[in-house]
């Protein structure tokens, strides 16, 4: 039913490092300093055609970001630009910003999932050695692709890594993606603004809400949801357990952002629940991907999302995250969430049978040539039936003629009486679950 999200606008930019000395080593990146270029056949000139800039030589400068993002304006010999895009006509400020990750210019490749208005983006970030000095030593390039659902974004991720590198070998060769544009347009709507507006707002609310539950499958490498266990280990249950309240939780990495926006998917898929009515009131967990500076102000309006970044300066931001995860150390600044950090018996228990499940699969693909079970599979189910265990349980007790929450209640949703009291307490307000009674016995037993 998304077949036509993953019919997309394409887009090209292209970042230079700052200006410096030959041979001095290139200083930290900072958001103002993170800058994309013109072609390298008109740099400094040549725009993005449609937007009010020349895409030839002798054409004006592009205007400069304003205060108003957290960045401030940078030097004229440091460009912010969108090289090349179709359909001509979309509103895509911003965006070239997204594409290429703060820091990107000390890796050589790496891929970006990001958000631009109502569009998830994917793009694929190039970095090449050049003897120019008019460059500077170096062409960085990244080539993406827009869709109203990520779920189907991957699909092109090695188009687009073709096409980066011819970009960097041929800038302004624009005819693949073009081809591949006209190829792909006919399940787009005739305009390039009707691509935005055109649906109905009500249509619009359903495609979003389902392409934001994963458990509409994400094409990822095999051994993304491996990599994700490995990495977290058992703080996969403290991740689980935020992301079921719904909180606003952002991963910090430096370069490359292409495995932390997997990350991002894997904690989206913690909080999936499939009983009919519940967690209708409580807010999307919605996916934000990659962010930087200039996504601030949407954060600000946000109730609930996980997004990732490699711009260190938003930890100091901590009205805008209630979690803040930096590689594996997670934290937050919040009191009230800060007992949920420590990990209860009950979920050193279910790391333990998600390990053993894990096990279990590993050994019947390798023995049995299995083909058809999947560690996404297992690792989304997993944490979909714990969910719902916990909402079916508390739907009984609400229903019961005595809506008392007790041990034997808590233990039937897989949770610790003792260590999962406040979670629990958090979860009912949320959820709205207002007229169940904690009994007295789970804060000291």
């Amino acid at each position: 039913m998304v077949e036509r999200s993953d019919r997309a606008p394409l887009l090209d930019w292209e970042e230079i490092p700052s200006a410096e000395k030959p041979g001095d080593d290139a200083p930290a990146a900072t958001p103002s300093e993170e800058r994309l270029s013109s072609p390298s056949n008109s740099r400094g000139t040549a725009g993005c055609s449609g937007f009010g800039w020349s895409s030839g030589p002798g054409g004006p400068t592009p205007p400069s970001r304003s205060e108003a993002d957290g960045c401030s304006a940078p030097p004229a010999t440091s460009s912010n630009m969108l090289e090349w895009c179709l359909p001509k006509d979309m509103d895509l400020e911003g965006v070239e910003f997204k594409a290429i990750a703060s820091g990107s210019h000390r890796v050589s490749t790496d891929f970006i999932y990001f958000r631009k208005g109502r569009y998830f983006g994917l793009a694929c970030f190039a970095n090449m050695a050049v003897e120019s000095t008019e460059e500077r030593g170096a062409r960085m390039k990244s080539v993406g692709i827009l869709s109203p659902s990520y779920t189907l974004l991957y699909r092109y991720m090695s188009f687009l890594e073709h096409q980066v590198r011819l970009q960097l070998q041929s800038p302004g060769h624009y005819s693949p993606l073009e081809a591949f544009y006209e190829d792909k347009r006919a399940l787009l709507p005739p305009s390039g603004e009707d691509v935005v507006t055109a649906f109905p707002a009500n249509a619009w609310g359903a495609a979003i809400n389902h392409s934001m539950h994963p458990e509409m499958k994400i094409t990822h490498p095999a051994g993304c949801m491996s990599q994700f266990i490995r990495f977290f280990g058992e703080q996969i249950m403290v991740l689980w357990k935020l992301a079921l309240l719904r909180r606003r939780i952002l991963i910090f990495s430096p370069p490359p952002v292409g495995v932390v926006c997997y990350r991002v998917y894997c904690c989206c898929c913690l909080a999936n629940i499939s009983i009919p009515g519940v967690g209708v009131a409580v807010p999307e967990f919605r996916p934000f991907f990659y962010v930087n500076v200039a996504d601030i102000s949407a954060l600000e309006n946000e109730l609930s999302y996980v997004a990732c970044t490699t711009e260190k300066i938003f930890e100091e931001k901590k009205d805008l995250y209630d979690v803040y995860v930096d590689n594996q150390n997670v934290k937050t600044y919040r009191d009230g969430l800060k007992p949920l950090l420590r990990l209860s018996a009950a979920d050193r228990e279910k790391y333990r049978k998600l390990t053993e499940q894990r096990q279990m699969l590993l050994y019947s693909q390798e023995e049995n040539g299995d083909c058809v079970s999947s560690e996404e599979d297992l690792f989304i189910l997993f944490f979909l039936e714990q969910n719902n265990r916990i909402f079916q349980t508390l739907s009984e007790v609400a229903g019961s003629p005595d809506p008392t929450i007790t041990q034997d209640s808590v233990k039937a949703m897989g949770l610790d009486p003792h260590g999962d009291r406040l979670f629990l307490l958090h979860l009912l307000e949320i959820y709205g679950y207002d007229s169940l009674l904690v009994s007295e016995q789970l804060c000291c037993s």
